[in-house]
């Protein structure tokens, strides 16, 4: 039996998403920029998929730029912020996902200062860490809602709010708290929030950017400047269609009593697991955990061949064999930190997966120490 259990890498496309992306590559056949009948019901759909998506998350409708994922989003605002200054300072959280960190790296090569600010024990960066790093040349603070990795939720208003009073600019990766968080752009007065379809289980391919109301943007890619002359290419709009119909489909909230057994069931089975962030606020359906002496790579492979879909570390960057980078800033050794396994649950789990895993892992883990001679 096939379990998967790697939501935060991506979800399962809901049906009410399926539908709406198949209707839309059937009856919205014109390009949106197009201005004859079928360009116009392609606009409509682009037009009305931009409407639901800022109610849902609390903006103006001319605040959402449709990207192609959450790495375009990211990369649209950096280079927006930094493309009117030749030098200056920037300040993310050690724990963003790689598509803050390098383009960020980038521009360090370049000249640009940049402070990574480490987390705590718990996995959350503080927000007196986050002040106290920033300067009065600071150009740019990057800091994600929620951690792919551990699922814990970063104090991003309180730093949000120190910087809308100093002029900084503030680019929040909500990609991993969209449908698992509270969200309310306006609320939170940053500057850029990016966002993407997948992790909800809408379409792969096709994201969103918000922009806050006088913030320009500058383009990645110029060309035919579509979106308001933010971010030029004809516009996926089965994806786009897709993405709307996914919203508030996902209750994540319903899997912390299965992510809870999980890891009470995990901690009896093997006393000396570490669950990451548990003591933390943390995302309903995540669960990063150690099991030390155990590679994560090989104890995935054996999981994968009894059926489980999990992740070892970050799932972008589950083809390398780095330790994880935000285990790594916890201040977790590089054995330790390859010892990480994730299980991030989703739509169509039930208890039954979850104690069917449990056993699944003390199973891999006997095969695993017999084979190197140890004790079971």
């Amino acid at each position: 039996m096939k379990r998967y259990l790697d939501c935060n890498a991506t979800c399962p496309p809901v049906q009410k998403a399926l539908d709406a992306s198949a209707q839309a590559a059937r009856d919205a056949i014109g390009n949106p920029s197009s201005l004859h009948w079928a360009g116009r019901a392609a606009r409509r759909v682009v037009d009305d998929a931009r409407d639901a998506l800022a109610a849902f998350v609390g903006c103006e409708s001319g605040s959402v730029v449709f990207t192609s994922g959450g790495t375009e989003a990211n990369n649209i605002a950096i280079h927006s912020v930094l493309s009117s200054h030749a030098s200056g300072h920037l300040v993310c959280t050690a724990i963003e996902h790689p598509a803050v960190l390098k383009p960020l790296q980038r521009l360090a090569d370049a000249g640009f200062e940049l402070s990574c600010v480490r987390p705590g024990d718990d996995g959350v960066v503080s927000a007196e860490a986050m002040i106290d790093a920033i300067r009065d040349n600071t150009r740019l603070v990057c800091m994600m809602l929620v951690n792919n990795e551990s699922g814990a939720i970063q104090p991003v208003r309180q730093v949000a709010e120190y910087c809308r009073e100093r002029g900084i600019a503030v680019l929040v990766d909500a990609v991993q708290g969209l449908g698992k968080s509270e969200l309310d752009f306006q609320a939170m007065d940053v500057d850029f929030m990016s966002l993407s379809a997948h992790k909800i289980g809408g379409p792969k391919g096709v994201g969103a950017l918000l922009v806050k109301r006088g913030v320009k943007l500058q383009e990645l890619a110029p060309g035919g400047g579509q979106e308001r002359n933010r971010r030029s290419g004809t516009e996926n709009v089965p994806g786009i269609a897709g993405f709307s119909a996914a919203l508030g489909q996902v209750d994540f909230t319903a899997f912390t009593p299965i992510r809870d057994a999980f890891e009470q069931q995990l901690k009896e089975q093997i006393p000396e697991v570490r669950i990451i962030s548990d003591q933390a606020p943390r995302s309903a359906n995540t669960s990063l955990f150690i099991l030390p002496g155990m590679d994560g790579e090989t104890l995935l492979m054996q999981l994968d061949l009894a059926g489980f879909a999990v992740a070892s570390g970050s799932a972008c960057s589950s083809g390398k064999r780095e330790a994880s980078h935000v285990l790594l800033a916890m201040g977790l050794n590089d054995a330790m930190a390859r010892s990480s396994v994730r299980v991030s649950f989703g739509p169509g789990n039930t208890m039954d997966d979850a104690d069917a895993l449990v056993k699944a892992l003390v199973t891999a883990r006997q095969r695993l120490r017999g084979m190197a001679g140890l004790a079971a």
